[in-house]
């Protein structure tokens, strides 16, 4: 009753007359009960969010939650905070957008930025000393002033930093810069009341985003195709993205037509100027056909062996749209860099996923307008992948590696952080479009996935046992995931498979073997054809031996079947009635149109279910009128069971990415000590 001197009383409770003493009089209060019972309601729903108890004590040692705790309280005019001697907190006050300002300039494809807090009426903070504050503070938003006082930044204020934290790089004089396809975000902390000071060159880029969404893109009339509606949306995306000079990731599921988007893009692009494809060598014959088919006013410059690729580079120009191999494009990456395209597209381009391997660096070195990336699994393993496909498609917008990998990689793949997650997918979103078979394709049929366990054989599981026994014991005595335990851990999976994968004196049939024939029976009984993957062609092998054996008709794929025999095998089984296709996972995972299969087996599990379900889609995509079946063949008690557990967590960080669902890393020691446990 008397602010900030005894004596104290229980809020509501008690006597309304109250007597204080002080030195020199008695002087007494008269208590508004009514008001004390309101007040204190109000001051626990504040601190309803804290989840405190009677028993919560906070200590120095949480200062973040001290801070939170006094700025709840000082926002309250009827309270009053008392300090006992030896306080080390102080809260200076508060700060939001009203009290901040940035200056942001134009440099090339970069924005300068410089920015300044004023607080307390006179204070000062520049924009970096902010940074540096908040990276202090661990991105809380209390900042420390120092001498054990704090800030207060609005979380909106504290997010806009995080922000320009994750994105902005420095110059070589220090400055700060973000690239201008991270400026526009900018736009949206202005609306929210950013004191964001621009010029000529800032207006410009928003104005043309702005015209861009505004915009109605027609398919052109040069492309000999009918686009279902969300193909005329995926190209309109495309189009838009271009008009104001972003680059465009279009990650759709396999079999949902990338290819034919894309050439509707070339063709509204041709007039401008030449366009490159760079492309697995598995899939350029399939470039060539497409863009035949679909756009005869193109010419189509594939760079084979059979014409003069330095002359055929420097001539291309309107119109026409040159086609390389990724190999290629390391090979003869001087002239292709040489070169300013209209159009660059990546097909595949996971193909660069790694920012270390030479293809990817002489990816970056590409100059070119307007920037493609294709492919149905734009992460495959981790996010590390993300950041270089952006870093080709939009140099500079998620900021250096060393910032993202703080910023995304570490909270999310190895805190699991919701709110990270949930950060990434907003900024990268904009320029990812990814739709699946089930939102898209009314019309496509069902697809049923069933796992087959095997059971090993007495001789099967000893061998299996010793080969584990010794890749443990392997990796225990090691400090790292050596060469020779990643060995190990190969044969251990052949193992599960087939002794005679490790051990060539092995002749007898496997329990995969045997549970295969039993499928292939069915198969003949009931008119059905397959497609049957394995990652190792040595397993393969022993099929086709077995199935010569048998006498029954096969076609076979695998790495080092020619680009062209490729097509013609293809023809052969759509056309044909041979009950199997045989094909070896990463060969036969992209660039097959198999529709005329309606089941498909893998043979062997691969660590990420992503690459599976990439050449599953051989069979299911456009164009398939049967409901698919999908067989995995999984040995009992091995690594196999733990392989497709693993699966469960690490399911398509794309989807992750885009869906919230979990997410992906890299394998540990521990991780991999598990996979190798008897249990």
């Amino acid at each position: 009753p008397f602010t900030n001197t005894p004596p104290y009383c229980i809020p509501g409770k008690g006597t309304k007359s109250v007597m204080g003493q002080n030195e020199m009089s008695s002087t007494q209060a008269l208590r508004n009960l009514n008001a004390e019972k309101n007040n204190m309601q109000t001051l626990a729903n504040a601190l309803d969010h804290f989840e405190f108890d009677d028993d919560t004590v906070i200590t120095m040692d949480t200062p973040a939650l001290c801070l939170e705790l006094l700025d709840t309280v000082k926002k309250l005019d009827f309270t009053t905070i008392e300090w006992p001697e030896g306080v080390k907190l102080k809260l200076s006050g508060s700060a939001s957008f009203s009290d901040f300002s940035i200056a942001m300039k134009g440099k090339g494809r970069w924005f300068e930025m410089v920015g300044e807090l004023r607080y307390n009426n006179d204070k000062v903070l520049s924009l970096q000393d902010l940074l540096n504050s908040l990276e202090t503070s661990g991105g809380q938003r209390f900042i420390s002033l120092g001498n054990e006082e704090y800030l207060s930044l609005s979380e909106e204020l504290r997010k806009m930093l995080a922000s320009i934290q994750t994105l902005a790089a420095k110059d070589k004089k220090g400055s700060l810069k973000v690239s201008e396809f991270a400026a526009p975000l900018f736009r949206s902390f202005q609306e929210e009341g950013l004191q964001l000071n621009t010029d000529a060159s800032y207006k410009k880029l928003i104005k043309k985003i702005d015209k861009a969404d505004k915009m109605t893109f027609e398919v052109p009339t040069s492309l000999q195709a009918s686009l279902r509606e969300y193909q005329e949306d995926g190209f309109r995306w495309m189009a838009r993205l271009s008009e104001w000079g972003s680059g465009a990731c279009l990650a759709d599921d396999m079999g949902l037509g990338k290819t034919v988007q894309t050439i509707a893009m070339l063709c509204r692009q041709a007039p401008e100027g030449p366009a490159l494809v760079v492309a697995p060598a598995s899939v350029v014959q399939n470039w060539v056909q497409e863009l035949n088919r679909f756009a005869p006013s193109l010419n189509v410059i594939l760079l084979n062996t059979e014409v003069n690729r330095t002359a055929a580079i420097k001539k291309a120009g309107d119109f026409d749209v040159v086609i390389s191999t990724f190999a290629l494009l390391n090979f003869e990456s001087l002239e292709l860099t040489r070169k300013h395209w209209k159009t660059i597209v990546l097909d595949e381009a996971h193909s660069i996923k790694n920012k270390e391997t030479k293809v990817s660096k002489a990816a970056m070195q590409l100059e070119g307008d307007f920037r493609l990336l294709l492919t149905g699994t734009p992460i495959q393993n981790h996010l590390s992948e993300i950041w270089n496909l952006f870093q080709f498609m939009n140099p500079g917008m998620l900021g250096t590696f060393e910032q993202f990998n703080k910023s995304f990689i570490t909270p999310i793949e190895l805190n699991d952080d919701k709110h990270k997650r949930k950060e990434l997918k907003q900024l990268v979103a904009p320029f990812l479009l990814r739709r699946t078979k089930n939102e898209v394709l009314d019309e496509l049929p069902g697809k049923t996935e069933i796992v087959i366990p095997i059971e090993l054989n007495a001789k099967e599981e000893l061998f299996y046992e010793e080969l584990r026994q010794k890749a443990e014991k392997s990796l225990l005595e090691s400090e790292s995931n050596s060469v020779q335990t990643l060995a190990e851990i190969t044969r251990l999976r052949q193992a599960a498979s087939h002794i005679g994968l490790v051990d060539k004196s092995y002749k007898k049939e496997s329990g995969k073997m045997k549970a295969f024939f039993e499928l292939v029976e069915e198969m003949k009984e009931n008119n059905h054809r397959a497609l049957v993957f394995s990652q190792f062609t040595s397993h393969l092998a022993l099929f086709r031996e077995a199935l010569d054996k048998q006498g029954i008709e096969y076609l076979y794929l695998d790495g080092s079947t020619p680009a062209a025999e490729r097509g013609k095998l293809v023809k052969q089984f759509q056309t044909g009635n041979q009950l199997l296709f045989l094909i070896s996972l990463k060969a036969g995972g992209l660039g097959l149109n198999l529709t005329a299969a309606d089941f498909v087996v893998h043979l062997d599990p691969w660590w990420n279910p992503a690459i599976e379900d990439q050449a599953s889609d051989r069979a299911y995509r456009i164009g398939q009128k049967r409901p698919v079946t999908v067989y995995r063949l999984i040995s009992q008690n091995t690594i196999e069971e733990k392989i497709i557990e693993l699966h469960r967590t690490k399911k398509d960080l794309a989807d992750s990415l885009l869906d919230g669902t979990n997410q992906s890393h890299k394998l540990t020691r521990d991780e991999l000590l598990k996979l190798l446990s008897r249990q």
